[in-house]
């Protein structure tokens, strides 16, 4: 005996051997062709020129050669006054945070004073 499940009752009932293999209203899809090849780079002519306008110089061997230079910054703070900037702000932030941190554990550890 053949089973699918239900969407009425929410339970297994019997069925026919085609329902319980299609269940749900699923059934074999009638066209097998595969839809056509949809490329995201443009196809060339043999005419053509070899370069493409969406290309970008390679800038990593000049940024490596920047980042990696031993001058004695550390390399968070090589990007500039942004950097210098960024960096400021991040560990002004960080202290502030934590000595908001104590400040509220000092107060919640202190009991109340009943009137």
């Amino acid at each position: 005996m053949y089973y699918k499940f239900s969407g009425f009752t929410q339970k297994l009932v019997g069925a026919a051997p085609v329902e319980a293999y299609s269940p749900q209203g699923f059934r074999p899809v009638s066209n097998p062709e595969a839809p056509a090849p949809i490329f995201a780079t443009p196809t060339k002519s043999s005419g053509e020129p070899t370069t493409r306008k969406y290309l970008i110089r390679n800038r990593v061997p000049e940024l490596q050669k920047h980042f990696q230079k031993p001058d004695g910054v550390p390399v968070y703070l090589k990007g500039g006054y942004i950097d210098r900037l960024l960096y400021r702000t991040t560990m002004a932030l960080t202290l502030g945070g934590t000595i908001y941190c104590i400040i509220a554990l000092v107060i919640a550890s202190q009991p109340k004073k009943n009137k």
